[in-house]
């Protein structure tokens, strides 16, 4: 019989990778609660339309990457490919904005695409986001992008750049579209596939092509910058303020437009030197329309998605090596009466808060030792029939072989003695 093996693009989480996840995990949430920000749970999947109608029919996501399904009754599901539209249609539909205090929402979870697997990028990845809703003012733009900040500087994740552009309004995009298109039609010879596709479909994209080629030509490309409004401009200048109040270092990308149509004003990406051509860690951006859009009120929003492979790959060793250790007690229990002792002390151990392991197979001294190195164990409880006759086992140090009597009617609180001098 053939063995079954993980679908192409998905990958394990295995013990010996989920403590760098947890402690990216912790860090974020510990940097979400400071700021403000409130844990939100949403499907993993949800009816099509809300996805063709926040990301737009024409992007990539949308067109070619979406795993969409048929459910029982005929209609139409897909796996979410991003946190922000899920999040704003559950502020929708359950009238957070109603509330009178800002809606600030962290998210942790699945996403899922269709995309060709590479280093950092999978079909189904993880990503931390959060999500500001209700402010319209730089300063919230500031404060997410802070955030996002904190977190990568306190995980020492190494070569950082936050690159930021504004995308303008609505209004500011559609006086620069035929411009930017008729600029792209008379080089469509020299553009990949895909740019010749978007120059209808999505132009903007062009501009972010990572193709040498498409990126020569739209090097002398118009820029958007030229057709913003002085609203939009204005706008934009209080955000670099602001990021120079707090010292968050900045630098000006005007290929910068995402992925997303939902954008609008500060659209921002966070990349990294080590992680090659997928360079990005985290981005994010304004996208006031968006609640309007998904039939809720007009309502101005902000925020980002951290994508967790990429982080874990990039994770340093020094930061990995301050991952706090378990210190586990091994229990040792063999012969007739001593199984039986070491059993009972494994659950007394572990109702008194510590964690506590045994092999079960292991039926001599020897073997459980083995296993108690094995499995890193720093004590180890041997309890033997003569230590049950005797009332007492031995706590053996795994790192100094030392070695220390132990009653077993108070076998926790002793060893949690030795635990704190350790």
């Amino acid at each position: 019989m053939s063995v079954i093996k993980s679908i192409k693009g998905v990958k394990d989480l295995l013990p010996e990778e989920t403590p760098r996840w947890r402690l990216i995990e912790e860090t974020a949430r510990r940097w979400a609660g400071r700021y403000g920000f409130h844990e939100i749970r949403i499907p993993i999947f949800e009816v099509t339309t809300l996805f063709a109608r926040s990301i737009g029919t024409s992007t990539d996501i949308v067109e070619k990457e979406m795993y969409t399904f048929q459910d029982r009754d005929g209609s139409s599901l897909t796996l979410r490919p991003e946190g922000t539209a899920g999040t704003v249609r559950a502020y929708i539909e359950h009238n957070r904005g109603a509330i009178p205090v800002p809606q600030k929402f962290f998210y942790f979870g699945p996403m899922f695409r269709h995309e060709r697997p590479q280093a950092g990028r999978l079909r189904q990845f993880h990503q931390f986001g959060v999500e500001s809703l209700g402010m319209a003012d730089p300063q919230a733009d500031v404060e997410v992008i802070a955030l996002l900040w904190r977190i990568l500087s306190d995980l020492d994740l190494p070569g950082l750049t936050l690159e930021i552009n504004n995308l303008g309004y609505t209004a500011d995009r559609d006086t620069f579209r035929p411009q930017l298109v008729s600029y792209l039609k008379q080089h469509e010879a020299g553009l990949c596939a895909n740019c010749r596709h978007r120059i209808e479909a999505n132009p903007l994209r062009v501009l972010d092509c990572k193709v040498p080629e498409c990126r020569a030509i739209t090097d002398t490309a118009p820029r958007l910058s030229d057709s913003l409004s002085e609203v939009a401009h204005s706008y934009f200048t209080r955000v670099l303020s602001g990021l120079d109040v707090v010292k968050i270092p900045y630098s000006l990308n005007h290929r910068l437009v995402r992925g997303l149509d939902y954008y609008n004003l500060t659209t921002f990406e966070v990349t990294a030197t080590d992680l090659g051509a997928q360079n990005a860690v985290g981005a994010g951006g304004r996208y006031d329309g968006l609640v309007e859009t998904l039939g809720g009120p007009s309502t101005p929003a902000v925020g980002f998605a951290l994508g967790l492979e990429r982080m874990s790959m990039l994770l340093p060793e020094s930061t990995v090596r301050k991952i706090p250790k378990d210190m586990t007690v091994y229990v040792a229990g063999f012969g007739g009466h001593g199984v039986v002792a070491g059993f009972t002390a494994l659950e007394e151990l572990r109702l008194a808060g510590l964690q506590a392991v045994s092999d079960f197979r292991s039926t001599t001294l020897k073997a459980h030792l083995r296993q108690a190195d094995r499995l890193g164990c720093r004590f180890t409880l041997i309890i033997g029939d003569d230590e049950v006759v005797k009332g007492s086992g031995v706590l053996r140090d795994m790192v100094t072989k030392v070695q220390h009597d132990i009653n077993l009617s108070t076998v926790s609180a002793q060893i949690h003695s030795h635990f704190h001098a350790s």
